[in-house]
């Protein structure tokens, strides 16, 4: 690869990359905002429309089911181009989120939520892929780190500042706040990334769409790596769904109080992101990888036994989303080199497979919660979370980053 790592030099000086990557993560905040604001405002949602809270939760449903659909997405963005898949994504989340402001009805709300969640599930794997592209190996753990920004900023700054819109200017306010800033980040993208040249394209474009996934299934290092999103996925979500419950019945805590717990967790998301940019470059990605997923089966297993005093369950949920979170993060960035040639589509593939693992989780969170409790959700969490260390050790086994140019 060295040809491409001539032109990342270059692009990184020359075009201004961390501007570029600035604006992408002001455009992913938006997205991330989207697709999560409905969870804590879901009452305030039902009220506005007029519609049971269930009505709510179903939509919630639809929205998560995008990161299956978002899968079929990647090849295009590797036949088409990264820019246009990005530009695309914030196209969906404009169109989606001005039609819920403009017609609020639930029905439309319906459509507008799924069109944000799928333009997330269109845009993250682009923006991965085009970083993945201009940014030398060595340095991948930084970059995606510091996009991953936008996932924890959703939380700790998103979701606030929706709850000023809605208590302060109704719950249609956010859906007109949202399409704005996506509508300035199409702008923004279209004027400062260069167009998809036919360099960059001539592999893809001489492939057939489908070929993506054929070699994607072909590849070792692809399927334990898809492995390791949906059993790692499902384990945290096994324990997401449930948190909140334990939290109430062991410390009898109130909803301010939970939000605080939520706060607890946003704060570990951001330190987990950081801590990948910070290090997991000269850890070494398979090495952050590994680290950081079993000190996360350790914090599964931990967290029953520190459950005694809500300081130190508070702490153990802190260590566990940080550990989670450093380790998802500095597995992007591992993926984004294993399938050179298609980078957005295995990026994809790497998302679905999460996606499905965390519908897997959410369903089967609350049954092991009530059969057995915070011990069995934090046993059932830690097995699951090594088989994905299993998967993806499986897969890493006699892989190698390939140095040769990607038409090979």
């Amino acid at each position: 690869m060295p040809q491409n790592t001539t032109s990342v030099s270059q692009d990184m000086k020359g075009s201004g990359l961390a501007w570029k990557v600035c604006v992408a993560m002001l455009c992913r905040l938006a997205l991330n905002t989207a697709r999560r604001f409905a969870y804590p405002f879901a009452p305030a949602l039902s009220r506005g429309m007029g519609v049971p809270l269930t009505a709510v939760t179903s939509i919630i449903a639809v929205n998560q089911s995008t990161a299956v659909l978002g899968m079929f997405f990647g090849p295009l963005a590797d036949r088409l181009g990264y820019r246009l898949m990005m530009i695309s994504g914030l196209g969906m989340l404009v169109l989606g989120m001005f039609a819920g402001g403009f017609l609020p009805f639930y029905g439309v709300v319906l459509a507008s939520l799924f069109l944000a969640g799928l333009g997330k599930s269109v845009f993250d794997p682009a923006i991965q892929a085009y970083i993945s592209q201009r940014v030398p190996f060595h340095r991948r753990g930084l970059f995606i780190g510091v996009i991953e920004f936008s996932w924890a900023g959703s939380t700790l700054l998103g979701i606030p500042l929706v709850g000023l819109l809605m208590q302060y200017m109704g719950w249609r306010a956010p859906f007109f706040a949202m399409g704005s800033v996506g509508l300035i980040g199409m702008v923004a993208l279209k004027i400062l990334l260069p167009k998809d040249g036919k360099q960059t394209l001539r592999h893809q474009n001489a492939s057939g769409l489908w070929s993506a996934w054929t070699r994607l299934c072909q590849e070792r290092a692809a399927l334990g790596a898809l492995g390791f999103g949906f059993f790692a996925s499902a384990a945290n979500d096994n324990l997401f769904v449930v948190y909140g419950a334990w939290l109430e019945k062991s410390f009898s805590l109130s909803i301010v109080a939970l939000g605080i717990g939520t706060s607890v967790i946003g704060i570990a998301e951001l330190s987990g992101e950081g801590l990948t940019a910070a290090i997991s470059d000269r850890l070494g990605l398979k090495r952050s990888v590994a680290s950081g997923m079993s000190l996360c089966i350790i914090s599964y297993i931990a967290l029953p036994l520190l459950g005694q005093t809500l300081s130190w369950s508070l702490g153990g949920l802190f260590f566990i989303f940080l550990t989670f979170e450093f380790t998802i993060v500095s597995a992007l960035s591992l993926c984004t080199e294993l399938l050179p040639g298609f980078r957005a589509t295995m990026m994809s593939g790497f998302l679905a497979a999460a996606g499905i693992g965390r519908v897997i989780g959410a369903l089967m969170g609350g049954p092991v919660w009530l059969t057995g409790g915070i011990l069995m959700t934090g046993a059932v969490s830690a097995v699951m979370s090594g088989l994905g260390l299993a998967c993806l050790m499986w897969g890493l086994r006699d892989w190698q980053r390939m140095e040769r140019d990607e038409d090979e």
